[in-house]
């Protein structure tokens, strides 16, 4: 039988949520969880990636059990099991050909800044203490629904069969010294998000024009965007599936 398991986690402390063979990772802290309390060797498989220190307000993985699971007793056993930077929401039997990664028909990314030195947003929050135009950054990420090739924005050298992908949302909105960048889209290519901000940032603090913005999408060339903004800003919030309502 196949399950989807529904969780959060700080990503501070973790190499990102890929198993790596000498880095504490996500899934493999689930893995063994998993493991020991159904008392069977338990692999998941993610929705998706995300990067050393990027953290997940809502995470999909699905694996699969030979049994019907309580899915109320495995979250409150997991939830005990799992450190304090692992929540888990959910576990909920599927159809067997479900999967978390292939099925996914939207995620959405938050990108946190805050524009005063607050001490307690440090390691959850890109801390930039100048000015930015938000106003301008917000006609930036309009361009970016005229286009589905973010080459530009991709990690180099990743192995990917296609650089396109369909945005839904891009907005930026200023609240309380805050700044929070939200997107949308069917799918994103490694590191893009983060390229994207740090690009919509040249933006925000005039160094470059809308013009320039567009030129750099158009030209698939990763050099000629922005820098790539710290991980521990980014946010993974939602996923969205075809077959149950999440």
């Amino acid at each position: 039988m196949r399950y989807f398991i529904k969780l959060a986690y700080n990503g501070t402390h973790y190499h990102g949520w890929q198993y790596q063979p000498n880095a504490a990772s996500v899934q493999e802290t689930l893995n063994k969880a998993l493991s020991v309390l159904l008392n069977s060797e338990i692999n998941i498989m993610g929705a998706g990636r995300t990067d050393t220190g990027v953290h997940a307000r809502e995470m999909y993985a699905h694996f699969d059990f030979e049994t019907r699971i309580d899915s109320n007793k495995l979250v409150h056993k997991l939830n005990s099991f799992l450190p304090k930077d692992i929540a888990v929401f959910d576990v909920i039997q599927v159809d067997d050909e479900a999967h978390s990664r292939f099925d996914a028909t939207k995620r959405t990314y938050q990108y946190h800044i805050h524009t005063f030195k607050d001490v307690f947003s440090a390691e959850q929050s890109w801390y930039i203490n100048q000015k930015l135009d938000v106003a301008l950054m917000n006609e930036a990420a309009k361009i970016l629904f005229k286009h589905i090739d973010f080459q530009c924005f991709s990690k180099v050298n990743t192995d990917v069969n296609t650089f396109d992908c369909t945005i839904f949302e891009a907005h930026w909105k200023e609240e309380n010294n805050q700044l929070i960048f939200t997107i949308s889209a069917n799918r994103f290519l490694r590191n893009m998000v983060r390229a994207i901000v740090g690009t919509l940032v040249n933006i925000g603090m005039n160094k470059i024009n809308l013009a320039d913005f567009e030129n750099i999408i158009i030209g698939k060339n990763r050099e000629k965007a922005g820098f790539s903004v710290p991980a521990h800003g980014l946010y993974l919030t939602k996923i969205e599936y075809p077959y149950f309502e999440v």
